[in-house]
């Protein structure tokens, strides 16, 4: 039974690649260049591939800091969704899950199927999967059971977002994967939703990480966009912006060249929540004064800028100091 599901997976996507479908469907496109860019065969059983164990430190240590930032959101991901025979996986930007969490009891089974720390799950290795094709693609998705590309991985169903580190570059994928042959679209969906929250989680955590003596502010956008931060110092100058951010304000890296002023930012965005970023400044101004009791030395010492600029911005705010 087995090998004739392995030999009518691999027609059904010798029958894709035959045709034109690729131009209208990802995951098509997917499977073309599993075939003809990496060479790969769907009917291949050989097991996935492993790092060594000098390799796999190599590549943990890489990413550490995001993943201490990534503890929390793991945990709580894994909470969400390890009741119903799923294990979550943070993998790197070269598809190796380097942090796991799955239930003992599962254990064996997900380690025959490679969804194990160390195992390698780039799209030039395993085909169309989860991580590989989210990593190369740089989108969430779902890849479901049959829309594997190899016939041995058609039992799996993966979700996965990607994670960009606090300077917008990709840095990793979080992957929630089961062999549950049960798994309705509803739950699915609901998965999906739990996987990029988490994934946006972890990259707030770990752009605070990076700035940690920056104030973190939301950048100002038309919608509260989530995960759309800036990092600005005591001068008042943006320091830092997630991915998110420099979508939404149009950065580069070349805006970064040249000293980039918050209030200057916000003024350039009229229009994009400007307003509301004005607020929040305003009001984190006035939380720290009546903290300090009116002190503007003390404020500002709370607030990591000099009285200088506190003074400047209280006026720009018309705020009155507190007795």
């Amino acid at each position: 039974m087995g090998g004739l599901m392995t030999a009518a997976h691999a027609d059904k996507v010798h029958d894709a690649l035959l045709s034109d479908r690729a131009a209208r469907s990802a995951l098509v496109a997917s499977w073309q260049r599993s075939s003809n860019l990496h060479r790969l065969e769907p009917a291949d059983r050989r097991p996935p591939q492993r790092l060594t164990d000098a390799e796999f430190r190599r590549a943990r240590q890489r990413i550490e800091p995001l993943v201490a930032a990534a503890q929390p959101s793991l945990d709580r991901l894994y909470l969400a969704v390890g009741g119903v025979g799923c294990c979550v996986l943070l993998a790197d930007r070269d598809g190796v899950p380097v942090e796991r969490r799955g239930a003992g009891g599962d254990d064996r089974t997900f380690r025959e199927w490679g969804l194990w720390t160390g195992t390698i799950w780039s799209e030039d290795s395993e085909g169309t999967n989860g991580i590989g094709t989210c990593l190369v693609e740089q989108r969430a998705l779902t890849i479901h059971r049959d829309q594997h590309f190899f016939s041995r991985n058609t039992l799996l169903s993966c979700t996965t977002a990607p994670i960009y580190d606090h300077e917008g570059n990709l840095a990793a994928a979080l992957d929630v994967s089961s062999c549950r042959a049960d798994l309705t679209e509803g739950f699915v969906n609901l998965i999906s939703v739990a996987v990029g929250d988490a994934a946006r989680r972890i990259e707030a955590e770990n752009f605070r990480a990076a700035f940690p003596q920056a104030r973190i502010m939301l950048a100002p956008a038309e919608e509260r966009i989530t995960g759309a931060l800036i990092a600005v110092d005591r001068n008042d100058l943006v320091i830092g912006a997630t991915r998110a951010a420099r979508q939404v304000l149009g950065l580069t890296e070349e805006s970064f060249a040249k000293p980039l002023v918050a209030s200057d930012l916000v003024e350039s965005s009229a229009g994009f929540g400007a307003e509301a970023f004005a607020d929040a400044e305003r009001a984190v101004l006035q939380r720290a004064l009546i903290r300090a009791e009116g002190n503007v030395s003390a404020a500002a010492h709370v607030l990591g800028i000099s009285r200088a600029t506190l003074h400047r911005k209280l006026a720009r705010f018309a705020i009155s100091r507190t007795h």
